[in-house]
């Protein structure tokens, strides 16, 4: 396969992966009822609600890092060399604390989050849409919760494996 055609497999694979995942937790959302979406959890923690705007937030985010809209990629460092997906995922820690403009405010409703997180898929596939071969395999960022660089196909990755992530979470926090 040419590298043109590689792009557009992998664009095309990244963006039917988020998409899937960004619409089973809003398909979640969407059966819960308001009060179980709104409802924190006995200890404390995030309601599902809460769950899918800190979604769509972080989505909205790695959206802009890639299309450019927001500052954060750079050219990858000199050396890169990209690591499976899984490999990283598996050194990510199982619980994080998210930075201040990552927490949900309180009183998130469940057509709120569903909103959100419509709109952050749609920024997400205009992103990806835009991504060039030389911007997603050579731009990226560094962040120490995925142990170091990533280009920007794998911030993609990384927005639907926190997707998924969080999916699991709404499920437990509605009992379902």
């Amino acid at each position: 396969m040419d590298p043109l055609a590689n792009h557009r497999a992998r664009v095309g694979h990244l963006r039917e992966s988020f998409a899937e995942a960004n619409e089973r937790l809003v398909t979640r959302l969407r059966s819960a009822d308001n009060e179980a979406a709104r409802r924190v959890p006995d200890g404390g923690g995030w309601s599902a609600a809460q769950i899918g705007w800190h979604v769509a937030r972080v989505t909205t985010s790695f959206a802009g890092v890639m299309s450019g809209e927001r500052p954060g990629a750079q050219p990858v460092p000199h050396g890169f060399v990209e690591r499976p997906w899984p490999e990283i995922a598996a050194a990510v820690a199982d619980r994080l604390e998210a930075p201040a403009a990552f927490q949900p405010p309180g009183g998130v409703t469940r057509m709120e989050a569903i909103a959100a997180l419509e709109a952050s898929g749609m920024k997400m596939a205009r992103a990806l849409d835009a991504v060039t071969p030389d911007r997603g395999a050579g731009f990226g960022i560094t962040s120490p919760i995925v142990g170091g660089a990533i280009n920007l196909y794998q911030v993609a990755e990384w927005a639907t494996a926190h997707v998924i992530r969080h999916n699991k979470q709404a499920k437990q926090v509605l009992g379902k």
